[in-house]
């Protein structure tokens, strides 16, 4: 028994047409902006590239970019053999092409699946991008005088105020790294050898943060110095006391940003999927209604339309049947060249009489 088997005359095929080539507009529409999400992420990415690892970040918004350039690409084709439906003559020219093309219709919109979850399973991955490329770019903000590192300074300054975080995990991973270039550092100075001498690797290590981890919005003046030195500051104890830095992490705020995005994205590529689930099983039903049409010289006349022609278990079963014979098929004939070519190898023995 077909599968939603729905009976057609000539005003609802035309309606469906009709209706097919308005819903793969749409689809164009909605590819462009599935085109134009990935092409925005891969920018905010790109804008941030110095704090990641590696560019596995980037497969979000480049598959983003391929799915939203193949629907647009899909559906215009699909827009103008629905149009060319409506008159038999140009339609017969698409006839053989519409059972492989709603074929590779059926793998794009797996391929649209897949790429709406891998936007919701990036986040793993993305976090780890993030954890080793902040911990590695705070290691160069005191190169500001080194070429290829001297931007490191002004990106994590902008970043951190730019989105109210200190450090990697937070404003203590400063107090782990000399962040302050040797060049700003008085050598003659009894503290400053005593701390690189109570280093074991000569580093410059202080309790102290950057500026832009500062937050404006305390009424205190900023203790960026001496951070757990309470008797440096009047009135203080930084266990106790609100700091007037930021408390969360570069990493943590930067991946609530990109994930949220990402979120965003495949909840919007889901209902393109969903789009175009639908799309394709009009156009499936507009392709069997047209060829079940009885008598093609007359277009009044009903036809039956369908998604399946047997049920979805006689179908699995009938694809499953047809795979294994192609796989016997390919068998016997890798066996066949095998003992044609075990045969070429023998040579005849050659009897000599003397």
């Amino acid at each position: 028994m077909a599968l939603l088997k729905v009976k057609f005359n000539q005003k609802k095929r035309v309606k469906l047409a009709q209706g097919l080539w308005l819903m793969n507009w749409f689809s164009v529409f909605a590819g462009i902006l599935v085109f134009s999400m990935g092409l925005f992420l891969k920018i905010e990415l790109r804008k941030r590239s110095e704090v990641m690892d590696n560019s596995e970040s980037h497969l979000v918004p480049n598959s983003l970019i391929l799915m939203g350039i193949l629907t647009c690409a899909f559906n215009g084709f699909a827009g103008k053999i629905c149009y060319d439906s409506l008159d038999p003559a140009k339609f017969a020219k698409w006839k053989p092409l519409l059972k492989p093309y709603l074929a590779l219709c059926f793998l794009f919109n797996i391929l649209i699946f897949f790429v709406a979850l891998i936007c919701f399973l990036m986040r793993g991955s993305l976090e780890s991008t993030l954890a080793q490329g902040l911990k590695n770019s705070m290691k160069f903000y005191r190169d500001t005088d080194t070429p290829g590192r001297c931007f490191m300074k002004k990106t994590i300054d902008m970043l951190q105020i730019e989105f109210k975080c200190c450090g990697n995990n937070g404003f203590k991973d400063w107090f782990e790294i000399q962040w302050i270039s040797n060049r700003y550092l008085d050598f003659s100075s009894k503290e400053v050898k005593d701390r690189i001498k109570s280093n074991v690797d000569g580093r410059y290590l202080v309790d102290g943060v950057p500026f832009s981890c500062c937050n404006p919005s305390s009424p205190r003046p900023c203790i960026q110095y001496q951070v757990t030195n309470n008797s440096a500051h009047y009135s203080y104890d930084y266990q106790t006391e609100e700091l007037n830095l930021w408390r969360r992490g570069c990493r943590e705020a930067l991946l609530y940003y990109y994930s949220s995005m990402m979120s965003s994205m495949g909840a919007i590529v889901l209902l393109v999927w969903l789009f175009e689930m639908s799309v394709m099983a009009g156009l499936r039903l507009l392709h069997t209604s047209l060829e079940s049409i009885a008598n093609p010289e007359d277009p009044e006349c009903e036809s039956e339309g369908w998604i399946l022609q047997n049920s979805l278990k006689d179908t699995l079963k009938s694809t499953l049947e047809s795979l294994k014979k192609i796989g016997k098929f390919n068998q016997v004939e890798a066996d066949a060249e095998g003992a044609e070519g075990g045969e070429g190898m023998k040579t005849p023995a050659i009897t000599t009489v003397s």
